[in-house]
């Protein structure tokens, strides 16, 4: 067992800036300490409307389209059996590229589906780590360049693409993945 099990990176798409105002059109989980691993997860609209128009833009994914998925008790149900299986007895952390995006709708749709956030209250930023790491506190962008996987906006793609940059700034930190 690794000490990075537990840790899972998270990507949402939406057609909003908010739950409960607006719908989460998919997530993807990727496992940090196998990327290989990963859970896309599409949920079907809670709310009767496509939302903002530029947002339905960024993930590619119409109303119409969103409400053929499955819904989104069912999908937060899997999703979070999938959490159990990579993080086993440990707690799990969730990583993103912006959680303050990123986990308001995860946790939002946990609690409202499941009743509960596996990951808890909170979530952890990597550019904010890798920004840390190098002394340059305004500068949280400069770990995207180490994805390896290309950005799509496909939620499991994007969620990959930061595991691979996490781990780089990880290896960078002295830390093993072997």
């Amino acid at each position: 067992m690794s000490a990075w099990d537990a840790h899972i990176i998270l990507d949402v798409e939406a057609d909003g800036p908010c739950p409960g105002l607006f719908n989460m059109i998919s997530f993807g989980l990727v496992s940090l300490a196998n990327p290989e691993r990963a859970f896309l997860g599409e949920v079907a609209p809670v709310l009767d409307h496509p939302g903002i128009e530029a947002g339905r833009e960024v993930s590619g994914i119409s109303f119409a389209t969103q409400k053929t998925y499955r819904p989104p008790a069912l999908v937060m149900t899997e999703a979070h059996a999938w959490v159990r299986e990579i993080a086993g007895a440990k707690r799990p952390v969730f990583w993103s590229d912006n959680p303050a995006f990123d986990w308001q709708f995860w946790n939002w749709y946990s609690q409202k589906f499941v009743g509960a956030n596996p990951g808890g209250h909170s979530a952890r930023r990597i550019g904010d780590l890798d920004a840390g790491r190098r002394g340059e506190p305004l500068n949280a962008s400069a770990w995207k360049k180490r994805r390896v996987t290309t950005h799509t906006h496909n939620p499991v793609d994007d969620a990959r693409g930061n595991a691979e940059a996490l781990r780089w700034i990880l290896t960078e930190m002295g830390e093993r993945f072997a």
